[in-house]
């Protein structure tokens, strides 16, 4: 789905992103994990066109598709969610969700004085969509919720949720887990296990929580130093001694609390 070759990204003088190189493969979930400042999220945001690369090259399916903005990369099917979620605090959950998809007929001038009608039968189907998004993701008591009112993790349920609303191929997801409790966090996993089985999406998730990776995942990768040091199974790369060296600056005496990390 995605192959990422010899990426650099530079901030100054500063190599945030050393040359990666990983590839993604289709229907996968794919775990990315790494000690802080080792790269990850810059990469995503390379990957997903918010930042041009130094050099280095990315395709998907074998379009090369190095820095192209945001904007096209949606309308290929691929997305991105954010460590702190982006939403429209006023609007209901359904509104945000109606809101996702481009082109509607409501957004030029033109139509607001002669497509009335091709606008009220959009805004029907759109809705139709958010209803059966919302039920998918068992949060039907949120609907006519203002999005500014929920619960960190109910907001990340709803950015993953506004994936749904448009031909998602491949979706980025940058620390889900973040400052979110238990039980919503196991409904975010259980609705990205169903997207991933029953409707072939693709993901990439950055988290520092390895319950949830170990759930998720596989492979995972791991980053360090803004290159990629280790790819494999969860189990595997907590024995990698690389990764033991990355996390903590030690040697195999301290596995174990890696494992526990």
């Amino acid at each position: 789905m995605i192959v990422v070759e010899d990426v650099v990204k530079t901030f100054g003088g500063f190599r945030a992103v050393d040359g990666a190189t990983m590839t993604i493969e289709e229907g996968t979930i794919t775990g990315l994990i790494g000690p802080n400042g080792a790269g990850k999220t810059t990469l995503f945001n390379v990957i997903a066109g918010v930042l041009k690369p130094t050099s280095g090259r990315v395709t998907m399916k074998g379009e090369d598709i190095t820095g192209l903005p945001p904007h096209e990369l949606f309308h290929k099917g691929l997305l991105r969610t954010f460590q702190i979620a982006h939403e429209f605090s006023s609007m209901t959950v359904r509104e945000n969700l109606m809101m996702v998809p481009g082109g509607q007929s409501g957004e030029a001038l033109w139509n607001t004085w002669f497509g009335r009608k091709r606008i009220a039968d959009e805004e029907r189907a759109l809705q139709a969509k958010a209803d059966e998004v919302i039920e998918f993701l068992t949060i039907d008591h949120l609907k006519e919720e203002k999005a500014g009112n929920l619960s960190g993790g109910q907001k990340k349920l709803l950015e993953l949720g506004r994936t749904m609303m448009v031909d998602a191929k491949i979706v980025f997801l940058d620390e889900v887990g973040a400052g979110v409790n238990r039980t919503l966090l196991n409904t975010i996993g259980d609705a990205i296990i169903r997207l991933n089985k029953e409707r072939n999406y693709t993901f990439v998730v950055i988290e520092h929580d390895m319950d949830f990776i170990g759930r998720l995942c596989d492979p995972v990768i791991c980053m360090a130093e803004g290159h990629v040091l280790a790819e494999g199974t969860l189990d595997e790369i907590k024995a990698n001694e690389q990764v033991i060296e990355a996390y903590l600056g030690t040697g195999l005496k301290n596995k174990d609390k890696v494992s526990a990390t």
